[in-house]
Formats: structure tokens, sequence, C-alpha cells
């Protein structure tokens, strides 16, 4: 009898995609789903980047170098030294998304049976690139209650092994939105230095950095060979649908190897690279909108959230997500309850179940993460829905009703 290989059986699914069906029936229902389950912006994608593509002249849509176009890549090198990140363009492979980078990093610098350090919450498709890689992840817990700050060094000791190669952080965090301070990151530097370990640094919202100072991997001195930086243009343009991102280091043995998996899957899209390259063309004040958008729109979901009674939502300093704490029994339970049994007004919001970003059996069952990705008259109205929801749900529990004052800084 044909049998799926345990590979495909221990892969696990999208707790951010997990709950479209019912999504979809809510929709043939007539029910309207405000949708911050999944960060997919709705600021519109800079129209002189896609009209790019459509002028550029093309009369055989060629493979490119498989570390993609030297045009894109020379553009990048100008666009990371705006950023502080001083490289060459050898140092660069353009990837189809910034998923591609994250495998080339999990098969360049990991055996079958490595350990890789991810404080949690986290990414959730780092266990599916884990699970491909044949690698384990190792989660370390971050707690709501510091605003999900980066844990102590030493609880970082306790779990490493001579199998543990590598530390992964997302920076500014998703699905935390946390942002790390240059002393987090100093002391993630010198763990890395300790332990002879890999740091992969996933930063996909740099551009959206609130309330503190954006801090590269790559910033940190005497740390260059150990660094794997993992970029995309998806969220930083709203061009999510290109899959063009960048995997980035110094160290040119890691490099050398990563090319090689590059070259076997020939080239990333060609296409998109022009819609990349153009968009390094972008003014330097194109950020400025989306980020004061963004920023006003967690001001008002973050405001609404902490006023509903029983929820707890730290103030998240950078990315477009937050996790919140739900007065109720199993947020997977919550979550598809809304979708199916729940309407305000014939609306209803689709949220992602925390647990699905926690790597520890058990943890974030009564919590959400929320993509503020709509407009702002969209969101307030998703949260209508959420607070009417929480009134109603027959799962409802009573507990401790944080403030911030709860919070360490």
């Amino acid at each position: 009898m044909l049998k799926i290989s345990e590979r495909g059986q221990s892969m696990p699914p999208s707790p951010i995609r997990k709950l479209v069906p019912f999504a979809e029936a809510a929709r043939k229902r007539g029910t309207h789903v405000f949708h911050l389950n999944i960060g997919q912006p709705d600021v519109e994608t800079p129209p002189s980047i896609l009209e790019a593509v459509r002028k550029a002249d093309i009369r055989v849509l060629e493979y490119s170098h498989s570390a993609g176009n030297e045009s894109y890549r020379r553009k990048l090198v100008q666009y990371y030294k705006k950023a502080g990140i001083h490289l060459g363009i050898e140092d660069i492979i353009i990837t189809t998304g910034g998923s591609e980078a994250i495998m080339f990093g999990f098969f360049t610098c990991l055996n079958d049976g490595d350990e890789v350090i991810i404080p949690e919450p986290y990414y959730a498709n780092y266990n599916g690139f884990a699970v491909q890689a044949g690698v384990k992840v190792v989660p370390i817990t971050s707690y709501i209650e510091t605003g999900f700050a980066l844990p102590p060094i030493s609880d970082f000791e306790k779990i490493i092994t001579p199998k543990t190669k590598a530390i992964i952080i997302c920076n500014p965090n998703n699905p935390t939105g946390y942002l790390y301070s240059r002393e987090e990151m100093e002391a993630l530097k010198e763990i890395c230095l300790k332990h002879d370990l890999y740091l992969f640094s996933d930063e996909a919202y740099r551009e959206f950095c609130y309330d503190g100072e954006y801090i590269s991997a790559l910033h940190l001195q005497g740390l260059e060979e150990h660094v794997v930086l993992m970029d995309t243009i998806s969220k930083r343009y709203s061009a999510c649908g290109a899959r063009i991102g960048a995997f980035i280091t110094k160290n040119k043995a890691v490099l050398s190897a990563a090319m090689k998996f590059a070259q076997a899957r020939l080239s990333p899209p060609g296409l998109a690279q022009i819609l990349g390259e153009a968009a390094i063309d972008l003014p330097e004040t194109y950020f400025d909108e989306p980020k004061r958008e963004y920023q006003e729109r967690r001001d008002l979901m973050v405001k609404r959230l902490q006023e509903m009674p029983g929820v707890f939502c730290p103030t998240p300093g950078g990315a477009f997500y937050a996790i919140a704490r739900l007065p109720i029994d199993d947020a997977d339970t919550f979550c598809q309850w809304l979708l199916e049994s729940f309407s305000l007004k014939k609306n209803t919001v689709m949220l992602a179940p925390a647990s699905g970003f926690y790597g520890t059996a058990g943890l974030g069952k009564d919590e959400v993460r929320l993509a503020y990705v709509l407009n702002k008259q969209d969101l307030s109205d998703a949260m209508d829905c959420l607070e009417e929801a929480l009134k109603i749900y027959p799962g409802k529990v009573s507990i401790h009703q944080a403030t911030n004052a709860d919070v360490i800084a």
C-alpha cells in the first residue's frame, strides 16, 4: 500500500491558514470576515514598481544568475548601507521569498538532528522549514507578562547541547511585535561567540519600528562570521506575491554552500527581481506614510483590546502584529466559533490561535495573534466584533485582567 513519507506526516499545518475553510463557509453564508489572522498588508503596492515590470523590454524571459541579477544586488548594497549594514554584492543571494532564504540557512548550516533554539512564540513556518531540513527546534519561552522580551541568557545556557548549532530571532518579531534592544542583541552575540553558534536573523519588518531602535544582527561587531540574515520585500513594499527575498552573510564558506542550493533551483523569479530593483529607487520618504499608518492602527487596536474586560495585550514595538491574552478556555475553539457561530451586523473576525506559534505544548492556549493590516475603520469594526463575541462566548472564563503596570520594561 502506498504511504506518505514520515516527513510529509510530520509536516505541521499552518496555524495562520488552517481556519480558512471555516472563513470560506462564513462568507458563503453572507457573513463578512475581517481578516486579522494573516500578515497580508492592505497598503497599496507602490504603483511605480508595478509599472517597472509592465514597461520592461523583454523578448525572452531568461534565467537570471543563480544569485540574482547583478544590477539588483548592486542596488541592494546601497539599500543596506542606508540601514547601517555594509555589504558587497558577493554577500547576497536573491531568493524566492524570505522562505527560501530561511531554507538555505537550514540546509547550509545544519545537519540532520542538529538543534536550533528559537524564542517562542515564533513564526510558525520555522517548524515546517525545520521538518524539511531534518532539524530539531528547541523553544525557549518568552512571556506575555514581560511583553515577550528576550529570555535571560542563563535560560539559553540551560538548553544548549552539543547538537545546538544556531539561534533564530525575528526582529521586529512576528508574531509578537517585540523589538529587541541593543542590550538583548549584544547578549545574543556573546552566547553565539561563546558556544560557536550561528545567529539566523529574520529582518523582514525593519522599516516598521515604532518605539525603539532597529538593531540588525549585522550591526554586531565581531559576530560577522556567525550571522545569516534572511530578508524579504513582501511586507516592506506590500508585495507579498512577488516572492523575492535575500540570503545574506559575510561568511564565505556559508555563502559558497548556499550558492549550490541556489544553483539547484536555477534562479529566483525574473519579473519580481525587476519589481524589487525598482523598489530601491523609491524616495527615502516612501516609508513615512505606511509606518505612520501602521503605528496608528497599532495604537487603535491595542487601546481597544486593553479596554476589553479580561483581555491583556502588551504594546508591540514593531512589525504589525500583536498577541493578546483573552478570557477564553481555548483559542483554537474560540477562533473556530467566531467563524462558525458568531456574527455582529453580519460581520465576524478571523484570528490566529497563538498555540500554533509556540513549540512547547500547552502554551498560548488562551492567546491569539492579531495582524493590524486593515484600515482603521475595518479594524475598529473588527474590535467591535471581538468585544461582543467575548461577552457571549460559551467558553468564557474569569481571569485576572492585567494592566500595563504588569509589563516589565
